[in-house]
Parts: C-alpha cells; structure tokens; sequence
C-alpha cells in the first residue's frame, strides 16, 4: 500500500516537471488522490470479500492495481491535461489496495486462531509498510532518473500481476461459511447495503476533495465550499442510513465510546504521519536539493526500525494493555514530528533527520494493532470483521486528508510562494500538532480505560 504512495511521492518533481506542472496544489494531488481512494474504499471492499470470498476480491485487487499502474504510465503523453489525467489514474490505483488490505488481514486472521502466532503475523503485516514504502521510493527514483518515471509504474503493474496469478495458485481458498449465505432472504442490493455505499463513499470522496482542492484554488472560490457542503450533507445521510439499515456497511449503532478515542488516536497519528513525510521529502529536494534518490536513501533504516517495532508489539500483546501500546505508538508519531519541525536547514542528515526517521516507524507499526484490538473488543463478535477495515480506512483517510490541511497551511505562510522554508516549516508544525493530539487522546483513553477497571472492580467487590 505505502509502496503505491511513495512511488510517486518522491519523484513527484520529476514526474510533474514531465507534463509540465510543478505548482505544490497539483504535486500533492498525486498522493492525496491515492490515499483518498485507498481509504474511501475499505469498507465496501471489506463488504465484497464477506460476500463472494475474501480471496478472490484479493486477486482482483492486484489486477485491478496492475491495470490503472499500467495506464498511469501513459499519462506522459497527454499533451495539456496529463497532470488530471495521471491523478485519475492515481485515485483508481487507490482502489488496488482497497481491495487488498482488508480482505488479506481477514484472510490472515482466518487462517490463525487467537495466539502468540497470530500476534506475531499480523505484527508482521504491518511491518511491510515501512519496507513497501522504502522500495516503492527506491525503485521509483532510479527509474526517474535514469529511464523515465513511466518505467516505474510499468513495473509495478508487472509485479502486481505476477502477485496476483501467484496468489489465486497458492492463497487457500474460500472456507466453509464464508461468503453469502445460500437461501439468504435479503437481495444482493441490500446485504451489500448499496445505498450505504453510495452516501458514504460520495460523501468521503466530496469532502476530501474539498480540503485538497483549497490550497490551489483557495477557500474563496464558490465551487470549493459548496463542494463541502454537498459532502456534509452526504455523510448526515449516511450516518442516518446506517442507523437504520438491516444490514449497515459502518455499524454504528453497535459502536462504544471508546471507539472514538481510538479513531481519533489514528486518525491524528497517521495524519501527522502523512505530513511529517511529504514535507520531510520536500525539505530533502527543494531545500536541500537533494536527488530523488539520495531523498529515498535516507529512508534506508525504516524497514529495520518497522520490524522492531512490530516484534515489541507481538512481544507486548497479552503483556500489557493495548492502549499502552496505543498511547507509545502517538509518543513516536509526536516525537518524529518534533524533530523535523525542530532540524535547522543546514544540519547534518545524522542528527534531526536520521532519529525521526528511526523513531517515526514505532508510530506506524504499533498504532495499527493496538488500534485493531481495542475496535476488535468494542464490538459485538457479529461485527468483528469491521474493526480491521475501519482502522485502515481511518489511516488511509487521514494520510490524504492531512495533506490537504498541510498544503492549506504552507500556501497561507510562504509568501506566495517566494519562501518554501516558512511554508514547510508551517505545515511541519502542524505535524506536531496533530502528533500532540494523538498523545493526549491516547493518554485521555488509558485513563478512562484504568477508571473503568477500578469501577468495574469496585462492583465486583461491593456485590461480593
């Protein structure tokens, strides 16, 4: 997934120099709309997998991921629209891993029972997004530089494809109950809760777009905020359908409380995150003229520090509570963000930058599982399929949503452009701030969840 991010993220110079269309609105894009998709997605791909098989809407994904990666290295030879053109493409590849990741983690957690073992896998599983990330950059910029950014994407569709005829041969597949019930009453319109999906993904996608759109344009054209309106009232019909009906994508009726403080926990995090790292490549290319290359190379050590955050979090599961594993993973997102904010421009990589680099990969690999587990816990087990799916769609969300946020920020502070360092310095700190956030909606969190414990055994001895 964060392969697909980063393959265009760092040589997104390159890639817009070639269209041509380097203004920071439309370079964001290139992410944003990636990231959109690939959140907005989740759950009705969740969804699909319940209903026809989680393995085959895996396999489907990789071919779907390997068709718009094939097209979205064409978009070079659009002559005048090639930049909306190429996003387009972007936004459907964001369906590719939509359609991957939840229906891989049910895949997963089928085939292992509660355990040490399955603690470790899905540890696992989330150590690949550091690695992804660092390859999909590494792969993309030599090819960049050296026969064509194109060449990345033609790869990558290459290698998708090849997953995908790999995985229909070797993924087990589908399982007794799994999949739409035979005889089942209700029509296929409603079990796949149509209607939900259209509000919901309409609504997502409006409201994105709007945040996204605004550091091109600014909030004072008309289209900008009467797109957000649309998408306000898009999602109030959603919520109202999925109270409602019998079979609802998003059940929210059957949600806690404490469900809020872990989806705002992520979505701070992984918003920080989002802006934490597109900004610290910005820094690395546009101030520090580094190449897309050198830029993906200072990435080289997060792969190592993802697995050993992973391992800490298989070692701590059933150790401690997850929302200390929670309340650590916003303490890393805080302190990464900190030290980009804080790096002066001139400072030597193996300072501010290296640290941020090593300690940024805990924020990533110990939120999701311990996000997981807590959602996984505060749902009824008709529902549990939903707590993985709603992580990643909080993550991948809040990656594209941020970005927008961030990009607002850095136009309103640079001085139309002639500062960069004051523009990204703006943004950096609103990482921070997110970051902040995260930490004390986590501390909040582990204190109501210690209130609770002594309340419920303080019940418990009063009523012998």
């Amino acid at each position: 997934m964060l392969a697909g991010i980063s393959q265009a993220l760092v040589p997104q110079a390159l890639i817009g120099a070639s269209f041509p269309d380097t203004t920071p609105g439309s370079l964001a894009w290139y992410s944003a709309s990636y990231g959109l998709t690939a959140g907005t997605f989740v759950l009705p791909a969740g969804r699909l997998g319940d209903l026809f098989g989680h393995k085959k809407i895996f396999v489907i994904g990789f071919f779907w991921f390997a068709g718009w990666s094939l097209v979205a290295g064409f978009a070079g030879m659009i002559q005048g629209g090639g930049t909306v053109f190429f996003c387009f493409c972007r936004a459907m590849q964001g369906v590719g891993p939509a359609l991957l990741v939840p229906n891989g983690q049910a895949m997963l957690g089928r085939m292992y029972g509660p355990g040490k073992r399955k603690n470790v896998v899905m540890s696992l599983f989330g150590a690949a997004a550091p690695a992804g990330f660092v390859l999909g950059a590494v792969m993309s910029s030599l090819f960049a530089q050296t026969v064509g950014w194109d060449w990345g994407f033609w790869v990558m569709a290459m290698v998708c494809a090849v997953l995908g005829v790999v995985s229909w041969g070797v993924v087990p597949g589908r399982e007794e109950g799994e999949g739409r019930r035979v005889g089942e009453s209700d029509g296929l319109w409603t079990m796949l809760d149509g209607l939900g999906m259209v509000l919901g993904v309409s609504g997502l996608v409006l409201f994105n777009f709007a945040f996204n759109q605004a550091p091109i344009v600014q909030w004072t054209t008309p289209y900008t905020y009467f797109i957000l309106i649309i998408a306000v009232l898009l999602l109030a019909g959603f919520i109202y359908h999925e109270l409602i009906t019998p079979h609802p994508l998003l059940p929210i009726a059957a949600m806690r409380s404490q469900t809020n403080f872990v989806l705002g926990c992520t979505a701070a995090g992984w918003g920080c995150f989002s802006i934490w790292v597109y900004y610290a490549l910005a820094t690395m290319q546009n101030i520090r003229r580094w190449s897309p290359l050198l830029s993906s190379a200072a990435f080289a050590h997060a792969p190592i520090s993802g697995f050993a955050a992973s391992m800490l979090t298989a070692y701590l599961m059933g150790r401690i509570k997850p929302h200390w594993i929670m309340f650590i993973s916003m303490c890393a997102f805080f302190i990464g963000s900190i030290l980009l904010a804080t790096a002066p421009t001139n400072q030597l990589y193996w300072f501010n930058t290296f640290f941020g680099i090593l300690v940024m990969p805990f924020g990533m690999d110990m939120s999701n599982p311990a996000a997981t587990i807590i959602l996984s816990n505060s749902v009824p087990k008709e529902h549990q399929g939903i707590a993985a799916s709603l992580v990643v769609t909080v993550v991948n969300y809040s990656i594209s949503l941020a970005l927008g946020l961030g990009g607002t920020l850095e136009v309103n502070v640079n001085d139309g452009g002639q500062n960069l360092e004051a523009g990204y310095r703006g943004a950096q700190w609103l990482s921070v701030g997110l970051g902040g956030l995260g930490v004390v909606l986590a501390a909040a969190f582990l204190a109501q969840s210690y209130a609770r414990d002594r309340k419920a055994k303080g019940s418990k001895t009063l009523w012998g």
